[in-house]
């Protein structure tokens, strides 16, 4: 520990020094990152005089660490990489932050720490970044991403001042696919210099046995994530035995697996001087048994992988498109005549086959149809590839339209097996040029071709092709597009993305859960599945208090139809996930503190990102444009939701201002208040709110308690000013805590009521709305947790994240979560939530006591209490959340709206119904002229310090507030969209 904070003062300015002691860094995004995870070993080291002489001559910032930590939890991995960079010289310099991720995968955070500031990144949805182009500071900028469909390199430059370091903290989410019977997982190495301190961890838990496990050499050359993926897949199949990189530990034991790389700066030069080592590939299977596949089930989400094997392979009939314009002169027609010989030595008997060239003008080898494999066929064949000369344009309308005409013809013969697979392999180095040219009229060119009888799957060679053409090309007719980057070995991968598909063992399958059971479920309707391939289905649980899942797979499978179906014990499978993430855990806090904390919520996030990538999918296929809004629609609000950068969003992330001198624009100073423990000003007496202790149970009340600090900050940093104390913040009942239980105060009625809200776990619930007038929104985020034995509930919802954006007189947020407060105001701060701290940004301020409370103000007459509830020992049904109180909303306008804010303004009134029959007498709450039937309750709040007697209104307060339940669901925690009927007034 000595060793750190040794290594932090170093790193950081005083101004934040304590803040980072205390919390780590804390809670970013929604990975926990704890610096001592990347702990420095900064003993000196002898180093050969080559490789001094090569770090002196560096003019940029050294990297002095690159560490990347994976988990891969059941085939879905988290990445984290923490990066420090230090500027040796004087003056400010330029720090770049570059960092290759797989293309598949989506980044879920990043961080910088420069100066001893933190600068975290939101995630924005791009159709608003041009309308806040003018208005957003000229330190902010967003992450770089590949202008192709998917992002492939992370770029972040950022001044760092002189003498001073610079940390970036980068995460990533993917979801591994299986190919050609193994998942592949590839960590570029590529920090473009030699680093001090490099070292990769990949921690593998599944449930099921870890097999063929393989770790392989570094793969050297320029490849692209998603084709890295591919290329190793695709590459010719290895020897048995190929040694790993130098320095590599390999460590598997009870379905968890750890491999560790770290060479040291001498052994880095030994393999590259440039830094640029290469992909760290990682290949392995998981043992599978036959049946219905693997199930797996968690806080009312599942995810089902199903990958059969063993059946027969269905024939296909395959026409093969292939470029010959002048652009594929050389190294490209040669590397793809290669591949083909080598694939027509691949086609069964039982296939059919025939081939056509493209340029200026269309050849076609066989014009009658598609031919059988044959000794003679295959012959011919040769002689056309071979007779191949490359010349002319582009004509890639005309090309698919003659493949397509030809496939759709010959399906309409005779003699073609109906369970056979049919599809189209096309292959380009180029943009169209000849015929139309324009995409959007090629594929409706295409689907009128295609006319869904088979599927396109379409490779792009070189850096000329209009990969969105071929990505929609393959999409909208279910098949897909892979990428060969210019200087890769265009021949292992074509006859490796061939061997994926080659060979199809059923086609048309459907996976059916039993109905009303579960909802929102991703893709589960597959046109091909191809040996070695995997078909993975995630969704929600409607009720999860059912016993059992019933599974039904139906198929055809060459000749005949197959139907897989059991009932999938849902508790049993909920308790064998559980013990599965708890090895996760365990692994991950023995290797990786930072991932630890998303271990619990893996199968959910498996979901989201599935269902981002179904809705980026969906939206190419749309064939009207209301139908691709709703789809980009749902595709950004869940990319909001999980913090994903996607092609619909950015990942804007403001940068440090860095004077003439080459030091840091001044910032506001973090300030303990004078006496935690005595704080100025406080709760009046009646009202006392004291937080809850580590073991879960309230704290007394002579406990901390809320309030403005004794002393705020002054615009001068390193200066306090002290301010004389403030009069007590009355806080009153109107909350939302627990469950959450609402309790809503109206004083002028001398009423209390009361109301619950049965939300489903990832719900964004709208608080208070006041968007148009005081420029206030608060949102709360809900999280799930099993209900306690006995319940007469499935489960517990609590508030997990609370947000408060104030848009006048300029836009500036608070986040709170019960680990760490995010302030944006005049700089972004990242504060603890066990310190007492308090700051002043001046358009909001924020007073943290220490595991007890947070106080948020606006202005002068707005404030809220926001309750830390945490446990040191949580029981199976308790999870650390937030309790949401309105202290003061004089500021707030009598339009303001949400859940609670809709009844700031308003008065009510009970009457009470007589009795009728046998029916006994009711009471009645008049709202809105609107009559409500409630009944008397007492409910505990401030940490169940006091009781309240209310009237309950029951059904998810139906008729009690404006509209229903789902009115008040926002599509992520910094919407501040209006409410949807206008006022509350009626």
């Amino acid at each position: 520990m000595l060793l750190l904070l040794t290594l932090l003062m170093m790193c950081f300015s005083p101004s934040i020094l304590g803040q980072l002691e205390e919390s780590k860094l804390g809670n970013v995004g929604d990975i926990d990152y704890d610096l001592a995870d990347f702990e420095l070993d900064i003993a000196p080291r002898r180093v050969p005089r080559q490789v001094k002489t090569l770090l002196t001559k560096q003019t940029k910032p050294h990297i002095q660490e690159l560490s990347i930590k994976t988990t891969i939890i059941s085939r879905y991995a988290f990445t984290a990489v923490y990066c420090a960079m230090l500027n040796r010289h004087t003056n400010a310099a330029e720090g770049v932050f570059h960092f290759q991720i797989p293309a598949g995968a989506y980044v879920s955070n990043f961080t910088m720490i420069i100066g001893g500031r933190v600068y975290q990144s939101e995630v924005m949805p791009k159709q608003k970044r041009v309308k806040q182009e003018n208005g957003k500071p000229k330190n902010k900028e967003s992450g770089d991403a590949s202008s192709e469909p998917e992002v492939e390199v992370f770029r972040m430059a950022a001044s760092i001042p002189g003498r001073n370091r610079a940390i970036f903290l980068l995460s990533y989410e993917e979801l591994l696919q299986r190919r050609l019977g193994r998942y592949e997982h590839v960590t570029s190495l590529r920090p473009l210099q030699l680093v001090s301190r490099l070292s990769l961890e990949v921690t593998i838990v599944d449930h099921s046995l870890i097999t063929d496990l393989q770790v392989l050499p570094l793969r050297s050359g320029r490849t692209n994530s998603g084709s890295s993926t591919s290329s190793g897949s695709n590459a010719p199949k290895t020897p048995a035995k190929l040694e790993p990189p130098v320095t590599t530990v390999v460590r598997n034991e009870n379905n968890v697996c750890r491999i560790t790389f770290s060479p040291t700066i001498i052994q880095q030069a030994k393999i590259t001087t440039n830094g640029n080592l290469g992909d760290y590939v990682i290949r392995y299977d998981v043992q599978r048994d036959m049946g219905i596949g693997d199930i797996q089930v968690l806080n009312g989400h599942f995810v089902h992988y199903f990958a059969p094997k063993d059946l027969p392979v269905v024939p296909k009939n395959v026409v093969f498109v292939i470029d010959t314009s002048a652009s594929m002169v050389g190294t490209k027609i040669r590397q793809t005549k290669d591949a083909l010989f080598t694939i027509l030595k691949d086609l069964r008997p039982g296939d059919n086959f025939n081939f056509i060239s493209f340029s200026n003008k269309i050849k076609v080898w066989q014009p009658n149809g598609l031919v059988p494999v044959t000794p003679l066929n295959i012959r011919d064949a040769k002689k056309f590839i071979y007779m191949l000369v490359p010349n002319g344009g582009t004509n890639i309308d005309g090309a698919i339209n003659t493949g397509s005409t030809l496939l759709r013809e010959y399906l309409l013969g005779p003699d073609v097996n109906p369970n056979s697979v049919s599809l189209i392999i096309f292959l380009t180095d180029g943009r169209p040029t000849v015929g139309e040219i324009q995409s959007t009229t090629i594929l409706g060119n295409t689907r009128s071709a295609v006319q869904e009888k088979f599927c396109i799957f379409s490779i792009g060679i070189g850096n000329d092709v209009d990969y969105r053409l071929l990505e929609r090309m393959s999409l909208e007719n279910c098949g897909m597009m892979r990428r060969i980057n210019e200087d890769a070995d265009a021949s292992a991968m074509l006859k490796g993305f061939y061997d994926e598909i080659g060979t199809p063992l059923l086609s048309d399958i459907r996976i059916n859960y039993t109905e009303d059971s579960v909802q929102y479920v991703t893709q589960h309707l597959f046109t091909n599945y191809f040996n070695g391939s995997e078909m993975v289905i995630a969704g929600k649980l409607t009720n999860q208090s059912i016993e059992s899942l019933h599974v039904q797979v139906t198929a055809s499978n060459n000749d005949k139809s197959i139907i897989l179906e059991t009932d999938v014990p849902l508790k049993q499978r909920e308790i064998e996930t559980e013990k599965h993430v708890k090895a996760a855990t365990a692994a991950m806090a023995a290797g990786s503190k930072a991932l630890g904390s998303i271990a619990e919520d893996f199968v959910e996030r498996v979901w989201g990102f599935l269902s981002v990538k179904e809705g980026l999918r969906s939206r190419f296929r749309s064939q009207t444009s209301k139908d691709r809004e709703y789809h980009i629609q749902q595709a950004t609000n869940l990319s909001m939701t999980y913090h994903f950068l996607t092609p619909l969003t950015n990942l804007v992330v403001e940068k440090p201002e860095v004077l003439a001198d080459g030091t840091m624009a001044p910032a506001p100073t973090i300030t303990p208040a004078a006496d935690e423990d005595k704080p100025s000003s406080s709760l009046s007496p009646a009202n006392e709110l004291p937080g809850d202790t580590e073991d879960g149970k309230p704290q007394k009340p002579d406990g901390k308690k809320p309030g403005r600090p004794s002393s705020a900050l002054s615009n001068k940093p390193g200066k306090v000013e002290r301010r004389p104390a403030k009069k007590s913040v009355t806080i009153s009942k109107t909350s939302a805590d627990g469950d959450p239980h609402f309790v809503v105060e109206f004083p002028l009625s001398k009423l209390t009521v009361c109301f619950n809200i049965n939300g489903e776990p990832g719900h964004v619930l709208r608080l208070v709305s006041d968007h148009k007038y005081s420029g206030v929104t608060v949102n709360g985020k809900l999280i799930g947790a099993p209900a306690p034995p006995g319940s007469h509930k499935t489960q517990r919802t609590y508030f997990s994240t609370i947000t408060i954006v104030v848009d006048h007189p300029k836009r500036a947020y608070i986040e709170v979560t019960p680990k760490k407060v995010i302030l944006d105001g005049r700089d972004r701060m990242v504060l603890p939530c066990h310190s007492t701290v308090s700051v002043d940004s001046g358009v909001l301020s924020v007073a943290i006591v220490g595991k007890s409370n947070v106080t948020v103000t606006v202005g002068g007459n707005i404030s809220f209490v926001i309750l830390l509830h945490q446990y040191k020992n949580p029981a199976p049904y308790q999870r650390d959340h937030l309790g949401f109180y309105i202290g003061n909303s004089k500021g707030l306008s009598n339009n303001c709206h949400g859940l609670l804010g809709q009844f700031l303004s308003e008065e009510v009134g009970l009457s009470k119904l007589p009795a009728e029959g046998d029916v006994k007498p009711s009471q009645v709450l008049k709202v809105k002229n609107r009559s409500v039937p409630v009944v008397q309750k007492s409910r505990r709040i401030y940490s169940g310090t006091q009781s309240v007697n209310c009237w309950f209104a029951k059904n998810n307060a139906a008729k009690l507030i404006d509209g229903q339940y789902e009115d008040y669901l926002m599509s992520h925690m910094f919407d501040t969209g209006d409410w949807p009927h206008g006022t509350n007034r009626v």
